[in-house]
């Protein structure tokens, strides 16, 4: 599915991906969902993500960390008007170049979350940023620099990356595990 660039593209990628995910983890056997996840012996799945997540949980609380971001950025941001003024979309002691940092930070807090109370925060997350998605004009999301607090990016461009992007990539990280349970 190619990446969207507008509110209904967006609504309905973001909602197809999370509906594809839903399914995929409650098609899991019991095997499937109690075997660590492991990709060691994968040396194309080098990035950190491959190492860092041990389970389906892991993944879920990635996904609904990142929920958050995006929901309090628009919301630390309530009457800013000047770039300078603008509270960063990542907490401020992280940036681009070490947001690995934040995503272990986000693992480790969660370590004793457990698969049930995973899905409920995942699936009530993905409700708030699809509402915070609807409450948008297409013009609001994807005219790049709309906000000034989205620097030169659209608002629409972190909904795509927190929403049907990142689905699709938990997508491919557990159908990936669960080839591994088969072989």
């Amino acid at each position: 599915m190619p990446r969207p660039h507008t509110k209904d593209d967006l609504l309905k990628a973001a909602q197809e991906n999370y509906e594809a995910l839903i399914s995929l983890i409650d098609g899991l056997t019991e095997k499937e969902l109690n075997t660590p996840f492991d990709f060691s012996d994968q040396p194309s799945k080098k990035e950190a993500h491959w190492s860092r997540d041990k389970n389906v949980r892991d993944v879920l609380i990635h996904l609904y960390e990142w929920h958050q971001l995006l929901l309090n950025f628009p919301k630390n941001n309530k009457g800013v008007s000047d770039k300078k003024e603008a509270i960063a979309f990542l907490p401020s002691e992280y940036s681009w170049k070490t947001y690995g940092a934040m995503n272990i930070m986000f693992w480790k807090r969660h370590q004793n979350t457990s698969l049930k109370a995973a899905k409920e925060m995942f699936k009530k997350s993905h409700g708030a940023v699809m509402k915070l998605i609807q409450s948008y004009t297409n013009k609001e999301l994807f005219t790049k620099a709309y906000f000034p607090w989205t620097g030169n990016a659209a608002l629409g461009d972190y909904c795509v990356s927190v929403t049907s992007s990142h689905y699709d990539w938990a997508i491919k990280k557990i159908k990936a595990h669960k080839k591994n349970c088969t072989e």
